[in-house]
């Protein structure tokens, strides 16, 4: 489904991705763990082309979205949640889930059905569908960056730390909710710090430090990887 072949990007002169390839398959739940400042979420950025890839090829669907504009990539199926969450604060909870399928022009019906499962998967969204966003709590508006990504129908959904910020109750809720993704059969390519939880749900894995690709392979595999348990797992 998506193909990132030697990419690199920029910012500035800092080189913040330096030849890296990955590839995600249809069904599967590839999960990218690293430090801070690994060049995770730039790397997402360029996926959904929010930052210019500067040299290397990202195919999506057997198509070269290497340099096609965000919204194309969008009609390709690609969604974004992203770091912080990134929800329109002053917009109501509904209107941010309206706002996430703007592209698809759904037929009234359609779209209140697309609401309709959002409300089911996410039942603390439908309490609070007229509340305005930025009176959520964080694991609250978690849950509508997710939903409203999941409101273009992607056949590939980017989640850009989740986790981050939150308490453990609600981190151990937003990994249920990805875990019942990955049983609808969605493709889910995973940034994480919480890299025990992260490679517990994945197919397959990659390790990304200061911008390059270091370890690969399946998340069980990473687990019991003596460098990945002391450096992320914090297993001396």
């Amino acid at each position: 489904m998506l193909r990132l072949e030697s990419i690199n990007m920029f910012y500035g002169a800092i080189h913040a991705v330096q030849n890296v390839s990955i590839t995600v398959r249809p069904k599967e739940v590839v999960t990218i763990i690293g430090a801070n400042g690994a060049g995770k979420s730039t790397l997402l950025k360029g996926i959904v082309g929010l930052e210019p890839i500067a040299q290397g090829r990202m195919m999506m669907n057997d198509q070269d979205a290497t340099h096609m504009p965000p919204h194309k990539r969008l009609g390709l199926g690609v969604a974004l949640s992203p770091e912080g969450r990134g929800v329109f604060p002053d917009q109501s909870v509904l209107d941010n889930l309206l706002l996430g399928a703007l592209t698809k022009k759904y037929e009234r019906k359609v779209l209140e059905a697309k609401v309709q499962s959002c409300f089911e998967m996410f039942p603390r969204l439908k309490e609070r569908q007229d509340q305005m966003s930025g009176t959520l709590s964080g694991g609250e508006q978690q849950m509508l960056a997710i939903a409203r990504a999941l409101m273009s129908e992607p056949k590939l959904l980017l989640l850009d730390e989740p986790s981050m910020g939150l308490a453990p109750l609600v981190i151990k809720d937003i990994f249920r909710i990805i875990h019942v993704l990955r049983e609808t059969g969605l493709t889910i390519l995973l940034v994480e710090q919480m890299a025990n939880q992260a490679l517990a749900v994945a197919d397959r894995a990659y390790v990304l430090e200061n911008g390059r690709i270091t370890l690969e392979g399946s998340g069980e595999e990473l687990k019991k990887n003596p460098k990945v348990r002391a450096a992320y797992l914090g297993v001396h």
